[in-house]
C-alpha cells in the first residue's frame, strides 16, 4: 500500500536570526522567523509525512505555544514525525522538495541538505530530491521578505 502526502511552509525573513534550511545553517544576513528554527523545508517535509497518513499537521504535534519547541532544531521534530510514520507501519519511498526563495542561492547547499535529511531519516540520499526556484521578484518571496518550501512524500507499507 502506498500513501502520498503534500506539505507546505512559509516564514518571514528577518534580521538577527540564523538562516536554517534543510537542516543546515547558511551564511546570510537574515534568518527565518518562527518559534523553532523556522526551517521551512523540514517543516514542509513533516507536514507531508503527517498528511500521507492523515495524522493532522505539524502544529498539532509540535504547537508553537509549547516552550519545549522554542528554538528547537527542526531535524529533531522530523525524527519524531518519521518515528510516528514507522509506528503506523510505513517507510519513505521517496521525497520531492522545492525551496522557493530569491536569495541566497540554494544550489551550492542542496547536496549537503540532501545528505543531512537522508541521515536524519536513515534513508539513502538518492530518495531525497531538492530543487530551488525563485518568484522572479513577485510577492513576499520575490521581494526577499520570506521563504517557502513544498514537499511531496510517497510512503510504502513496510514489509513484515
Amino acid at each position: 500500500m502506498y500513501r502520498i502526502g503534500q506539505g507546505f511552509d512559509i516564514h518571514k525573513l528577518v534580521d538577527n536570526r540564523k538562516f536554517v534550511i534543510g537542516g543546515i545553517t547558511i551564511p546570510y544576513h537574515k534568518g527565518l522567523l518562527g518559534h523553532s528554527d523556522a526551517d521551512v523545508l523540514v517543516h514542509a517535509i513533516i507536514d507531508a509525512l503527517f498528511g500521507a497518513l492523515a495524522l493532522d499537521d505539524i502544529g498539532s504535534h509540535f504547537p508553537d505555544n509549547d516552550s519545549r519547541y522554542k528554538d528547537i532544531n527542526s531535524l529533531e521534530l522530523l525524527k519524531e514525525a518519521y518515528r510516528l510514520v514507522k509506528q503506523h507501519g510505513f517507510i519513505i519511498n521517496n521525497i520531492d522538495n522545492t525551496i522557493i526563495i530569491e536569495e541566497p542561492k540554494m544550489k551550492p547547499f542542496i547536496p549537503l541538505m540532501r545528505e543531512k535529511l537522508a541521515q536524519t531519516l536513515d534513508i539513502d540520499k538518492n530518495l531525497v530530491s531538492i530543487k530551488a526556484k525563485t518568484m522572479e521578484g513577485m510577492d513576499s518571496v520575490g521581494e526577499k521578505n520570506s521563504a517557502m518550501a513544498q514537499s511531496i512524500v510517497l510512503l510504502v507499507r513496510k514489509e513484515s
